[in-house]
């Protein structure tokens, strides 16, 4: 195993869209949602396994996780989690941990992946980042992994490539777009050279703190005075007044869409980023009349069809007429929402939030 490969997982997400489920004090990324016996922060370090060895994975979280990732990945020491005191996007995020990496060893090669998404074909994965990493190191380039896509999405952003290869499968982006209408999703389907961006990165350490130098300068002094500080016992407190001067920005607008040396490895290997109830609904297993339900001891249904349904495992739940809904209790709180009116769940939690306070949130 590559001594100087590391892997960066990105776990500050709140995860609304999975409301009541995932919660503020207890996000998407720590919950099996799936019911697999793993939480998604398990499995994207478990992947990450496979890839580097344990002492080079990094978490960047949120302060108040911290306790979240010790107990749910306890192998990690202290100086893995980095936390972060406030929200500022991805770009400080990957700073942090790029700026931290770089500092320890300026050879390194980095991935930087999410903590919440789904990879069904973990050997197809680990070939294509070990592969990634591999061309970042030798050609000091920022790479960014794109899914062949299989239907015209609007949820996800999409990445226009060229004919321009390096090492005979990456390919030159020519353009990033963020989430399309329906129509213009159809034309990028049509025209067969845009994938969908999976937010899954790979650079040289090199490579990405040079490309902070050029395109966020701001953020890149931020992050480059704190080099004496990381890895000692004032990096926390140096790195909390970094973050207050960090701008809200993320790393897709702030980098990638700017640099020169950008290139995408078209690439499948059974992706998901469980963005949505409707996600989850399309990848769990279902009962001959389309009905997905997690767990499935105490829920009986009548005349019932097309449903997701997460409820606890000690609850009682009979459903009877109902078809195309979401059930999902959590947190001594009850949703139920036809599955084509989801995305209304973000608009939900702020009327709860501004009716009844942050308990329920």
């Amino acid at each position: 195993m590559n001594k100087n490969y590391y892997a960066i997982i990105m776990a500050g997400g709140i995860g609304s869209r999975f409301w009541p489920i995932s919660r503020t004090s207890h996000p998407k990324q720590f919950i099996d949602i799936l019911g697999t016996g793993k939480t998604l922060i398990q499995q994207t370090y478990n992947r990450f396994l496979k890839v580097c060895p344990k002492e080079n994975i990094f978490v960047v979280t949120n302060e108040s996780y911290t306790d979240l990732v010790k107990s749910q990945l306890p192998d990690m020491a202290d100086n893995q989690i980095l936390t972060e005191p406030v929200m500022r996007n991805t770009a400080p995020c990957v700073a942090y941990g790029s700026f931290k990496i770089e500092s320890m060893n300026p050879d390194a090669a980095i991935v930087v992946a999410p903590s919440d998404h789904l990879i069904l074909d973990e050997p197809g994965f680990v070939s294509t980042i070990e592969k990634s990493l591999k061309t970042a190191s030798k050609d000091h380039c920022l790479i960014t992994l794109g899914i062949k896509p299989s239907r015209p999405d609007t949820g996800y952003g999409y990445i226009q490539y060229t004919d321009n290869v390096i090492d005979g499968e990456f390919h030159k982006v020519k353009t990033f777009t963020e989430k399309p209408t329906l129509e213009i999703a159809k034309t990028f389907l049509q025209s067969g050279d845009f994938l969908w961006n999976a937010g899954i990165f790979v650079w040289s350490a090199k490579a990405i703190v040079n490309a902070f130098e050029q395109h966020l300068p701001e953020m890149n002094d931020i992050f480059a005075e704190a080099r004496p500080h990381y890895n000692t016992e004032s990096e926390r407190t140096h790195v909390n007044q970094a973050y207050l001067q960090c701008t809200n920005i993320s790393i897709d607008y702030g980098i990638m869409e700017k640099a020169e040396n950008v290139y995408v490895l078209p690439s499948e290997f059974g992706w998901s980023d469980l963005g949505t109830w409707a996600s989850i609904y399309d990848l769990a297993e279902k009962d001959y009349v389309g009905n997905a339900v997690i767990p499935s001891e105490k829920v009986i249904m009548y005349d019932s069809s097309n449903c997701m349904v997460n409820v606890p495992h000690d609850k009682l739940v009979i459903l009877q007429g109902l078809h195309d809904y979401i059930v999902v209790e959590s947190n001594n709180t009850l949703l139920i929402c036809p599955r084509d009116q989801e995305q209304n769940v973000k608009k939900v939690v702020a009327d709860v939030k501004q009716q009844f306070g942050a308990k329920y949130i």
